[in-house]
């Protein structure tokens, strides 16, 4: 039985987004705590009771291919369409095309929810509010007009189509072309031709229309990424009036079959096959990988919104398993009577392990998203600082769902091997993450290289000096922190380019525990002065274990961060796999 971490979520808003805070502005005014407990509350009661339903029919059934449609197992297309209906895809996007206008932590609270319930059916409504940023901001005024309101809806859903057969993450590596339409109907369009793999949830009949943002190469485009275009291509074309029209001339080729997400359909998309799918430029000509970046950001914040959740969906099934199974006696208790395992120290350790994991991602989801949102507010610092958090959030986040999952596994015993008991599903679930939306080595790469600069490295060492202070007590906190900035120096100074690469991710690995452990300690500080009392108990406990245990383990991770990238290349390709 999923319930939703209702009172946890709450807090996070509270201490770690600054929900409150927010509030004072003019834009967000709207999001008072009685309307933020409301959202919170609502969605969590949605998420349990239209969505959690469906995780298990929909892993053992899946997404399917049939005669060129795309088919849900039953029970999806009526949970969508009540998702739509009540309005949770319009939370956080923009109230002049029909949104909500709430703060962009609200809105990842509602993906939060729901991926909990169904970790495969919300990467739906994840990719179109990625979608529905792009064309917010790189979109012309009649594209937005066109689009947005439907897209906001939920009744149309959107998609980004990025990689290809021959390029993976290698962008400047596509191929797909768009060719000028010169005279006739769509005169000043594009059609576009190519394939495309990778693409969640390509095709689909729970909504209207489905909107591909698709990267294609123009003719005579610069070699590379420099010559890359977005174009906004529709499933069906639309009318001016916003009416569907006839069907545009893309297909779904097939469905992935899959390791996890099953009941997400993963589709190889062919454009053009007839030589009649008409597109439109978004933004400017060769300008796409820009304007794809933008719903790439908000794309990896909900991928490592994705961590905390199947986290939060793995541990209360650990919980409640290890609360019934009753095996073995206690150690060195005079009673023989075999007790429920979660009274022995090893699956203890696992359990809360895992809530303070999970509780430690969700606070860095939390605190990213508040960063984000005053960034939309005007303020450049928390702009900056949340552009240094994403790759933390999107790689450590995610790493954190495995690790938690795998660790649910293990508490299930042989039983968590076993797949009536949904543990493994969980597991194969969550090990998509840390490869999509740019692996978690690509994360790594851009903290050591763009964000450990950016503004002359101001951004990072604000940040990690502002937890060295506010730790106080803490001292292995301060020492985490104080750690990460001496790397930091190191990278930026003596490290070639290969070794800043090569001691990327235990960086990253570091530096977001850091960020993590501390605005736990402001969770647990905000309840020692009376907020949450509910969670008084349980909090100071996982924030303790957060503190003592994965706070020291990370500071293990500096060996590697500064080892360089000599040793690496000490073999030949040849020896290295002899």
């Amino acid at each position: 039985m999923y319930r939703p971490a209702t009172a946890d979520q709450l807090l996070a808003l509270e201490v770690c987004a600054g929900i409150g805070e927010l509030a004072r502005s003019e834009r967000f005014a709207a999001a008072d705590a009685e309307m933020v407990t409301a959202i919170v509350e609502g969605i969590g009661a949605f998420s349990a009771g239209e969505w959690a339903p469906l995780n298990r029919i929909g892993d053992l059934e899946g997404a399917r291919l049939e005669n060129g449609v795309v088919r849900l197992p039953e029970g999806f297309a009526e949970a969508y369409a009540h998702y739509v209906d009540q309005g949770w895809n319009a939370i956080a996007a923009p109230a002049e095309w029909g949104g909500q206008g709430l703060p962009f932590a609200l809105g990842c609270n509602v993906l939060e929810n729901l991926g909990s319930a169904n970790f495969a059916f919300n990467l739906l409504p994840m990719l179109t509010t990625g979608a529905i940023d792009a064309l917010e901001q790189h979109g012309s005024e009649a594209q937005r007009a066109l689009y947005l309101p439907k897209m906001i809806s939920g009744e149309w859903s959107g998609t980004m189509n990025l990689t290809e057969p021959q390029a993976g993450s290698d962008l400047g590596a596509l191929r797909s072309a768009a060719t000028p339409i010169e005279s006739g109907d769509h005169a000043g369009k594009y059609r576009i031709s190519g394939t495309k793999i990778f693409i969640t949830w390509g095709d689909h009949e729970l909504a209207e229309n489905i909107v591909h943002l698709v990267l294609a190469r123009l003719p005579d485009s610069p070699e590379g990424s420099r010559g890359i275009s977005l174009f906004v291509v529709p499933k069906y074309l639309v009318n001016a009036d916003g009416s569907v029209g006839p069907r545009n001339d893309l297909r779904c080729v097939s469905v992935e079959h899959k390791l996890g997400i099953h009941a997400s359909p993963t589709c190889v998309m062919s454009y053009g096959d007839n030589g009649e799918c008409i597109g439109e430029l978004v933004g400017a000509p060769n300008r796409g990988l820009m304007a794809m970046f933008t719903m790439m950001n908000n794309a990896r914040i909900n991928v490592g919104n994705q961590g905390v959740q199947i986290g939060e969906r793995a541990t209360q099934a650990a919980l409640a398993y290890a609360r019934d199974r009753i095996q073995s006696v206690r150690a060195g208790s005079p009673d023989r009577k075999p007790v429920a395992i979660i009274e022995h120290p090893d699956v203890r350790r696992m359990l809360v392990r895992m809530k303070a994991l999970t509780e430690g991602a969700r606070a860095l989801l939390y605190y990213t998203a508040g960063q984000v949102d005053r960034g939309t507010l005007g303020d450049t610092e928390a702009a900056a600082r949340g552009e240094c958090l994403v790759p933390m959030l999107k790689a450590w986040g995610t790493d954190i769902g495995v690790e938690v999952a795998s660790l649910g596994v293990q508490v299930h015993g042989g039983m968590g091997f076993i797949e009536e008991t949904g543990a493994a599903q969980h597991y194969r679930d969550a090990r998509i993450a840390p490869i999509y939306e740019g692996t978690n080595g690509i994360q790594a790469a851009d903290l050591v290289t763009r964000k450990l600069g950016l503004e002359d490295g101001a951004s990072l060492d604000a940040l990690l000096g502002d937890i060295s202070r506010d730790a106080g007590e803490e001292t292995g906190l301060v020492r985490l922190a104080e750690e990460c900035r001496s790397i930091a120096d190191w990278m930026r100074g003596e490290a070639t380019l290969d070794d800043r690469l090569a001691g990327s991710v235990p960086f990253t690995t570091m530096c977001a525990v850091a960020v993590a452990g501390w605005q736990l300690l402001r969770q647990r500080r905000a309840i020692e002065q009376g907020t949450s009392p509910s969670l008084a108990a349980s909090k100071q406990v996982s924030v303790r274990y957060f503190l003592d245990h994965i706070v020291s383990e990370t500071m293990g991770l500096a060996a590697g961060a500064r080892g360089g990238s000599t040793l690496l290349y000490e073999l030949s390709n040849e020896a290295l796999c002899a």
